[in-house]
């Protein structure tokens, strides 16, 4: 592993291509839908245009409502966030019928770096279970000494191998790319706010834990401008 320090403008790329790659799939759908509406003369048609304009602007609008709180400034420096507005847009993010959320985070005022790091913990247990299944997220204590745990649990539940390396900041080969940089921007969301992380595996259970790491204090991660909400 070589240690690696991601330029601010790069990253700032590299956040805001991944929050494009999130909306794009249903922006499309929308314009594919207006069009239909536009060309087609059918009722039948052009309730399903409809339908599909609806459901692809709730997740439109739900993908860049994690994303604000998840990459975004989300308020001035020193800024807590309400924990059950991330209940709230996580919900909405993981709404499918193939996976299940259990939240168990009292809803508190938290420091929105541990916020930001929570959400993008949840990202990576999604991922973890591409069939889909259950995410379980809770948390321990209080202040300095909160605490994460979240556990996914699914048919072929894994983490992809590179995700341990790209939360210690330390990317194979050196290199992060849009793919990869969620994964290390948590790394770095984590050290900002005094945890450490670590994942363990077995057969179908995916387990997440974020803990006050020692001996190092909160401190604030600035958001590159261009992400702010």
């Amino acid at each position: 592993m070589t240690k690696f320090a991601l330029d601010a403008l790069d990253l700032a790329a590299l956040l805001s291509s991944r929050v494009c790659h999130d909306v794009i799939s249903p922006v499309g759908a929308i314009v594919n839908g207006l069009e239909v509406l536009e060309e087609e003369k059918d009722a039948e048609m052009r309730g399903h245009a409809l339908a599909l304009i609806k459901s692809s602007a709730a997740e439109a609008s739900a993908r860049l409502q994690f994303c604000r709180l998840a990459f975004g400034a989300a308020g001035s420096k020193g800024a807590e966030i309400d924990t059950g507005d991330a209940e709230h847009v996580t919900r909405q993010l993981l709404a499918d019928e193939r996976t299940k959320l259990e939240w168990s985070v009292p809803r508190v005022l938290m420091s929105k770096n541990k916020v930001k790091l929570l959400l993008n913990l949840c990202l990576i247990a999604d991922a973890a279970i591409p069939r889909g299944g259950i995410i379980s997220v809770a948390s321990t204590g209080a202040g300095d000494e909160v605490a994460f745990t979240l556990e996914s649990k699914g048919v072929n539940a894994r983490i992809a191998a590179a995700i341990p390396a790209l939360l210690a900041g330390e990317p194979e080969e050196g290199v992060v790319d849009a793919r990869a940089i969620q994964a290390y921007y948590a790394g770095l969301v984590a050290k900002a706010s005094g945890l450490e992380v670590e994942i363990s595996t077995e057969p179908e259970h995916v387990t997440i834990t974020a803990r006050p790491a020692a001996a190092q204090a909160e401190q604030e991660i600035e958001t590159p401008t261009a992400l702010e909400a």
